[in-house]
């Protein structure tokens, strides 16, 4: 009997986002029968399958206790559930090294605007929705970012914005089961002028990138100081900026739910095709 794989997704993306299209056919050329299913389909028998592989589940975060007990409640699931458990609420950030400096906003707590341009988003986050970007005149508004998000019962953190990012984006290394597969640069996305965006993600420019040493030595420092070994995890991305001097500083580390731009890296698809077969 051929092995059946869930990649989860949401509601909004019944198919899986356009870049996880290649992956369901890597997997049918290994003899794995996959197929996209929305995590929160009540009517869905999750013991079907002999593996969920978490992909773009990205409605979660206003509902994160129900994601996580759906998460904790399948047979087998890839990131396993302590892993979306941890790295669901960006409060991680404290526990990594090179982490870009954040401070994490919770009610009744008092808070001052940095005399720079900074990123307010809520703790709890994915595809950059409830973000923006502020600078000095912006503090009314921030402040009522701030307010709308802890109204809400949610956790705010505010980061300083990284003015490398307007020349040079971010570089995003993907990691499968431990080992560097790709990376690819994300163009700045965050004017000061915008709102926050209301759909399930941002758009973003994307483009591949051949990572420095620096980077790579900094992304598996990362990796490295995990609670669990790196090749358990099935997927990570690190993403990096640059900090004043120019070295490498982490803004986020996915391992829930990032899009891993299979489509911009020859032999990505196949090669997390490979990884998933693996664990079956």
């Amino acid at each position: 009997m051929q092995p059946r794989v869930a990649l989860a997704t949401c509601a909004a993306l019944p198919r899986l986002a356009d870049d996880e299209q290649p992956l369901l056919a890597a997997l049918h050329k290994r003899g794995v029968v996959a197929e996209p299913a929305v995590w929160d389909q009540r009517s869905l028998d999750w013991s079907i399958y002999d593996l969920v592989v978490v992909r773009s589940t990205w409605d979660y975060t206003a509902r994160r206790e129900r994601f996580l007990g759906w998460a904790q409640a399948l047979p087998r699931v890839l990131n396993p559930a302590e892993v979306v458990r941890w790295n669901t609420d960006k409060r991680y950030l404290s526990e990594l090294p090179r982490a870009l400096a954040t401070q994490f906003i919770e009610p009744a707590q008092r808070w001052l605007p940095p005399s720079g341009e900074y990123v307010i988003k809520p703790a709890v986050s994915a595809g950059a929705r409830d973000t923006a970007r502020y600078g000095p005149g912006d503090e009314d508004r921030a402040r009522a970012h701030v307010d709308r998000l802890l109204a809400a019962g949610r956790v705010a953190m505010l980061q300083p914005y990284v003015s490398t990012v307007d020349l040079r984006g971010e570089t995003a290394l993907v990691y499968l089961a431990g080992e560097y597969s790709h990376a690819i640069c994300k163009g700045q996305m965050l004017a000061r002028d915008e709102s926050p965006t209301r759909k399930l993600y941002a758009e973003e420019v994307i483009g591949a990138r051949e990572p420095s040493s620096e980077e790579r030595t900094a992304a598996e420092e990362v990796l490295d100081s995990l609670r669990w070994p790196r090749e358990q995890l099935l997927y990570a991305r690190v993403d990096l900026v640059a900090g004043p001097r120019g070295e490498p500083q982490l803004l986020e580390l996915e391992l829930t739910e990032p899009s891993l731009f299979l489509s911009h890296a020859a032999g990505a698809a196949a090669r997390f095709a490979e990884r998933i077969a693996e664990r079956l």
